[in-house]
């Protein structure tokens, strides 16, 4: 059985037979994406997680604050 994979955005599990898999031609670096919002902020909008609000890695960083 394949397990989960985990979203390269925000942070969120695959479940198996979902998401979105975009392979980089430069390295051949699997990139998993849980839906088409976090793929296009990451690749289109060049946004950072750790500034985009809904996401695990921003919500890690705001309890410091």
């Amino acid at each position: 059985m394949v397990g989960t994979q985990k979203c390269v955005f925000c942070g969120r599990d695959i479940e198996p037979g979902t998401g979105i898999a975009f392979v980089r031609t430069k390295d051949g670096a699997v990139l998993w994406f849980c839906s088409n919002k976090c793929k296009v902020a990451s690749l289109k909008r060049g946004m950072k997680p750790r500034d985009t609000k809904w996401t695990a890695e921003y919500k890690k960083g705001a309890r410091g604050k």
